[in-house]
């Protein structure tokens, strides 16, 4: 008997059929897919990688719930605590007028209202008629001081002169200031003197002496202008009242003729000097170039600048020139020292405490000349500084100084 021949599959050719090709080419593509990572040892490591992804995904899905969860529940408690007729929609300008929260923890639990610590008492200025006291504090300008009441310098000093002399350097803790109630002067009435008189000097009409509230004038009762009847010693406000101030500390001193300081203090030089001219160009007397105190203001008589420095801190000559004046000043600048630079320019140099030049002696553009000081009306050690042209007057040092 003949035995059969075995059928020949197309897809083995010859060969014996492996079962698990016989699988994939009967099942799906996934099921296909499957087999085949089995078959090259990949599906435990795939089984471990799903597991980690499924993983993290459940965790993120888990914080995103319970964060809505509670965010629902403190929104639904605060609700609760608030009753409805007292809740309120702030407009944008009532949210910015609310304080910061660091300003609100900051303040004392239990303690009643807070109370900011000010430095100054500031007396209220609106509505004031009256002329005011104001105690002299650490620290105190009369810029500052002005600036409190919301007054210009000059009128702190105008109404100050009888204390005070016309010099912002003069003032100490302590000191008790008079504060007019409006830009203006004081005038302190004298026997003989007339109404007309004053109110020209100081650039106003008699009218606005006499209506002023705080003056406690009567028009009807005063009499002639030319001889009011006003109790001399009196007190009297000039509102929107100008003066010019007086410059015996520091006049024009020039090398032909430097005596003419004799009245300014003991430092004034005799006879006529010659001697080297400057250039024009004015260097820093100082190593700082920044204030310390007072700064340029002729309104309030101060034509100069204070540069900052400690005792001994050396000053040089700002441009060559002869020294005009060497000494002590006695109207509150001390130690001081002028130098006459020729084309009409000088320079001067107040509250030194050492003076290393002499009358008559030529210096030469940064040569030293002294040393930085505190004496005459100086609060804290610095340098009185001013230039002064014939043509310009009284400058801005700092725009000169290179």
């Amino acid at each position: 008997m003949n035995a059969q021949k075995p059928e020949i599959s197309s897809q083995g050719l010859g060969e014996n059929v492996d079962p698990l090709q016989q699988t994939l080419s009967q099942g799906s593509f996934i099921e296909k897919a499957w087999a085949r990572l089995v078959r090259l040892d990949l599906s435990s490591g795939l089984l471990r990688l799903a597991s980690v992804l499924l993983t993290c995904v459940l965790i993120v899905v888990f914080i995103w719930v319970m964060n809505s969860f509670y965010t629902s529940v403190a929104g639904t408690k605060t609700a609760v605590l608030v009753a409805p007729d007292s809740v309120q929609t702030l407009t944008t300008e009532e949210e910015a007028m609310l304080p910061p929260i660091s300003a609100v923890l900051a303040q004392p639990v239990g303690l009643g209202v807070g109370r900011n610590a000010t430095l100054h008492t500031i007396l209220p200025s609106v509505g004031r008629t009256e002329l005011a006291v104001y105690t002299v504090e650490p620290g105190d300008t009369l810029f500052s001081i002005a600036q409190k009441f919301n007054l210009r310098t000059e009128t702190l000093l105008w109404g100050n002169l009888y204390t005070i002399g016309d010099d912002p350097h003069t003032i100490y803790p302590g000191q008790q200031l008079t504060v007019l109630p409006v830009d203006g002067t004081l005038h302190k009435w004298s026997a003989g003197e007339g109404l007309n008189g004053v109110s020209e000097y100081f650039h106003v009409s008699p009218d606005v002496i006499v209506n002023y509230p705080g003056n406690h004038l009567n028009a009807k009762t005063i009499g002639d202008y030319a001889n009011p009847n006003i109790k001399p010693g009196t007190l009297l406000i000039v509102p929107g009242g100008t003066a010019e101030f007086p410059d015996w500390r520091t006049p024009r001193i020039t090398r032909d003729d430097p005596a003419t300081a004799k009245n300014v203090g003991p430092g004034a030089c005799e006879g006529s000097y010659d001697g080297v001219v400057g250039s024009g160009n004015f260097i820093w007397p100082t190593e700082k170039h920044y204030l310390s105190g007072y700064d340029y203001d002729p309104a309030s008589n101060h034509y100069g600048i204070d540069l900052a420095g400690t005792i001994g801190d050396p000053v040089i000559a700002v441009d060559n020139g002869v020294v005009v004046y060497a000494g002590l000043n006695d109207w509150g600048y001390g130690q001081m020292i002028v130098i006459d630079h020729g084309k009409g320019w000088q320079s001067l140099y107040a509250h030194l405490s050492t003076i290393e030049v002499k009358c008559g002696q030529e210096v030469y553009s940064g040569d030293k000349i002294g040393s930085i000081g505190d004496t005459g009306m100086a609060q804290g050690a610095h340098l009185h500084f001013e230039l002064r042209n014939d043509n310009l007057g009284r400058v801005n040092p700092k725009n000169f100084l290179k």
